[in-house]
């Protein structure tokens, strides 16, 4: 079955770093792009990071663009979020999909447990 399991997170100061990992199984991962996403308490979830099958494209909303960057290793089946410059409002647990496989008649987004980001001093 699908999986994705993240990893990576803690707690780090204002202006620090955070690589995140993201460990898939249960699908061809060469053959999807990748997205990581973060849900901060009493917010919604949100995108962060978006990647293609074959890594050479990639996006990001601009509260974490220049400062996030999204990466892949199809050979390991992971994807990556190496975050730097953090700020407080980074603080969220983060997970990672894969945005074109969903199942069920809603069309429901696989999702892990996720790893939680707290920045604070």
């Amino acid at each position: 079955q699908v999986q994705f399991v993240e990893s990576g997170g803690g707690l780090v100061q204002p202006g620090g770093s955070l690589t995140l990992s993201c460990a898939a199984s249960g699908f061809t991962f060469s053959g999807y792009a990748m997205s990581w996403y973060r849900e901060a308490p009493g917010k919604e979830r949100e995108l962060v990071a978006f990647i293609t099958r074959d890594g050479t494209g990639s996006s990001y909303p601009g509260s974490v663009k220049g400062r996030f960057t999204i990466s892949r290793d199809n050979t390991k089946n992971t994807v990556y979020l190496q975050m730097n410059s953090l700020k407080p409002e980074d603080t969220a647990q983060y997970y990672c999909t894969a945005p074109d496989l969903k199942y069920g008649s809603s069309y429901s987004y696989y999702w892990g447990q996720g790893t939680q980001v707290t920045v604070s001093s």
